[in-house]
């Protein structure tokens, strides 16, 4: 087999090997149908039949019923940050947002230009460096829902909890750590995820509305902006992202085999603990950015003493096969996404070479 790097890319990030290792015996031939699922019409009883089986595969693992619909829609994350007030918002209403880090900001940007939105917290002034305490977050009791971003990708910080919202619906951007921990899912009238961290491959968003908050959905709207139009025809009202979907299928199944979301929750906890411990055991050297109670357990990010150091840190890293850790542009230092697909002996061997290089700077 060729030579496999550790990909800590930020998304699209690692996908696991034995998926990897299934589409390729699958891509020329898909169950005998004598054609690529890449080539399947989306209206075939072969990509039909994926399409349940994802559909149903998400419900079991976050532990939703049939009163949640589950969409895979097109344009990313991004899309459903206009998408959700455009649908959600009635005239003259307000929708409420915590803004804890850049996609935070950018989701209560396009709710701005569509309707008005109320800052129930933020940590911009702080840089981001924390999540709110649940007594932090204010909001006024009519707006349509509040919209918070569990995990920031770029920062390092995670929601630990939730708001109780009460009759006010809650919407979650969760698209760095969705399916990576135990939830309970159902506080959540509508979720959205682009799939490229740990769900598969980038080209389509997972969107789940419960039954209620959907009925209150803004009718008269185009059609490809409609989320009852989505869901009244199971994604399939114009051609969805197929082949994604199809990933998204298999790294499911890779998931319920790793003992579903109580499982990998586990082995996720066992990375973050290693890689946090690694920098905590050289504070001198290494030093978190993020808030501890804040901290996250996909994107752990730190600085070194020096932007020089940085540098030289990534480049050496990328010798060592560990690739993907330039921090975003927004903020410089290290990042380290250890998303689903990243193993555990890829922490440690991380680790390793964290500690070989400390004391070779």
């Amino acid at each position: 087999m060729v030579k496999r790097n550790v990909n800590f890319n930020p998304g699209p990030a690692a996908l696991p090997l034995e998926v990897l290792k299934i589409v390729q015996e699958e891509l020329l031939d898909y169950q005998g149908s004598g054609m690529s699922i890449l080539e399947s019409s989306h209206r075939a009883k072969e990509f039909e039949s994926v399409n349940d089986q994802t559909i149903a595969l998400v419900r079991e693992l976050l532990g939703l019923g049939t009163d949640y619909h589950v969409l895979f829609l097109g344009g990313g994350a991004s899309t459903q940050f206009a998408l959700v007030p455009m649908n959600f918002i009635p005239d003259g209403g307000m929708a409420a947002y915590i803004d804890t880090g850049e996609f935070a900001a950018k989701a209560l940007k396009e709710c701005q230009i569509v309707a008005k939105a109320h800052v129930a917290f933020s940590s911009k002034e702080e840089k981001y460096v924390r999540v709110p305490r649940m007594d932090e977050i204010k909001y006024p009791a009519d707006v349509a829902y509040l919209h918070l971003c569990s995990n920031n990708t770029i920062e390092g910080t995670q929601f630990k909890k939730f708001p109780d919202t009460g009759k006010v619906p809650l919407v979650a951007d969760m698209s760095s750590d969705i399916a990576s921990r135990q939830l309970d899912f159902k506080k959540f009238a509508l979720i959205y995820a682009g799939a490229q961290k740990n769900l598969g491959p980038s080209g389509v968003a997972l969107v789940i509305i419960r039954d209620d908050f959907l009925a209150t959905a803004r009718k008269g709207l185009p059609s490809m902006f409609s989320y009852r139009v989505h869901a009244d025809n199971k994604s399939l009202y114009n051609t969805p992202p197929t082949f994604a979907i199809y990933i998204m299928k298999l790294v499911l199944e890779w998931i319920k085999g790793k003992g579903g979301l109580g499982g990998i929750e586990k082995i996720n906890i066992a990375k973050k603990d290693l890689l946090y411990g690694a920098i905590d055991a050289a504070v001198d050297f290494y030093k978190g950015t993020a808030q501890k109670d804040s901290r996250s357990m996909m994107n752990v990010t730190m600085r070194l003493p020096s932007e020089e150091l940085e540098a030289r840190f990534i480049a050496e890293a990328k010798k060592e096969g560990l690739l993907g850790l330039k921090g975003h542009r927004s903020v410089g230092g290290i990042r380290f996404s250890i998303y689903n697909a990243v193993s555990l002996d890829d922490i440690r061997k991380t680790v390793d070479f964290m500690e070989k290089f400390r004391k070779s700077a």
